[in-house]
């Protein structure tokens, strides 16, 4: 047990699947494991593990954020020995050719975030993905026939802003979407020498304005589960 997670030791497999969504996390559990026990309902954040393929994994919910993320790939990694952090997530598209549903593969998260400076002098860095992980996850996509997108993304610390032309430099930039946890999975899976990829599904658009429903967010993409369980 840590301060935030109730799992006993032996609960968490090396791998986890996170999602802000605690919801989504469970529909995972339910749909896609076999054998699934829940570990964790500590602030409402749920934690399974099961086994998919007969290999163990476990999912969970982070909450939204970098602060909220940081708690629990920090006490994944110091007291649960986890080896292996796949997000699945939504995020908001800023380039507008990209559909609702599309899936990408953050290959980078650049970021506003002060927290960036905790692990990095060059505040424009974008803190890469594990570069094996993401190798594994395009020619399972290709294998599995899944079409996915591969750039940079954007991690933001605030979801609202007043500025009308906060992305344009950004899509210059050819960043794809917008989420609000990756760049922190990926300093922290840096610095502690673990696997870290991110997965996302096209919530919303941006720039021209086209989203889902809170329902459909909840369930994202099934193909995102599966390329996240093929190579977890």
């Amino acid at each position: 047990m840590s301060l935030h997670i109730g799992a006993k030791p032996g609960e968490i497999a090396e791998t986890v699947l996170i999602s802000g969504d605690p919801i989504r996390a469970r529909n995972i559990a339910e749909n896609m494991l076999s054998d699934a026990i829940c570990f964790n309902e500590v602030r409402g954040m749920l934690g399974f593990t099961g086994f998919y393929k007969g290999k163990c994994i476990s999912v969970m919910g982070t909450g939204m954020g970098i602060p909220s993320t940081a708690i629990y790939v920090h006490e994944f990694i110091h007291s649960y020995g986890v080896k292996k952090i796949i997000r699945v997530g939504t995020c908001g598209a800023i380039q507008p050719e990209l559909e609702l549903g599309q899936l990408i593969l953050a290959e980078a998260a650049y970021t506003d975030s002060a927290t960036h400076r905790l692990y990095y002098q060059d505040p424009d860095l974008a803190v890469p993905a594990h570069a094996q992980l993401l190798e594994q996850a395009k020619e399972t996509a290709v294998r599995l026939q899944i079409q996915v997108r591969i750039g940079p993304i954007f991690t933001s610390d605030i979801f609202y802003s007043e500025d009308a032309n906060r992305w344009d430099h950004w899509i210059k930039k050819g960043v794809l979407a917008v989420e609000m946890e990756t760049s922190i999975l990926y300093s922290l899976a840096a610095r502690n020498q673990i696997e870290a990829l991110t997965l996302l599904s096209v919530s919303d658009n941006i720039i021209t304005e086209k989203l889902t429903t809170a329902q459909e967010r909840e369930h994202a993409s099934r193909e995102m589960m599966h390329l996240a369980l093929e190579i977890a």
